[in-house]
């Protein structure tokens, strides 16, 4: 991967975050057109406040070409459901990678560099959610070494569900 550089974001990036995650995810707005605008407003709303999370970015080519999220431990979000959850582990959340930059590796060193700051924060697992219709994402989550965790899936809507993963570090190094 030539010139790719994973960095923290900076301010002046979110206009590129913003545009690469509406681009990564738009392709599900057919899949799901009853529930798209609001899923598309949850991304806006997390995207415009990124408190308390890291906010990771690929660069390529002096480009923006992917982004992500890792929520520390301890955090409390607000469910799709309204009702407020408090993060046993550190979670990833809105891993986007560029449709043009697909199938290069990025998502994988954007979850590689997440892990490596959860690990170095002294995490013994991390976690995060996503749907049978990312079945790309999912493949590519299994082989990195997550493993399914039922016990912390949602249904934000009857008949979805929101699969929950983990990776545990004593378990696993993180591969592609």
């Amino acid at each position: 991967m030539t010139g790719l550089h994973i960095r923290e974001a900076h301010d002046d990036d979110r206009d590129a975050i913003r545009e690469v995650t509406l681009a990564a995810y738009q392709e599900y707005a057919a899949v799901m057109p009853g529930h798209w605008e609001g899923y598309k407003q949850g991304i806006l709303a997390t995207l415009a406040d990124v408190t308390p999370a890291e906010q990771l970015v690929a660069v390529q080519d002096d480009l923006l070409v992917g982004a992500v999220m890792l929520f520390p431990a301890d955090s409390r979000l607000t469910g799709p459901d309204g009702v407020e959850v408090s993060l046993i582990w550190p979670e990833i959340r809105l891993l986007a990678v560029a449709p043009a930059a697909r199938g290069r590796g990025i998502g994988a060193e954007l979850i590689r560099e997440c892990l490596r700051h959860a690990r170095q924060a002294g995490a013994m697992a991390v976690t995060l959610h996503t749907t049978d219709m990312m079945r790309v994402a999912q493949g590519m989550y299994v082989r990195m070494g997550f493993e399914r965790a039922p016990e912390i899936d949602f249904q934000p809507a009857p008949g979805i569900t929101i699969k929950g993963y983990r990776f545990e570090f004593d378990k696993m190094s993180p591969s592609s």
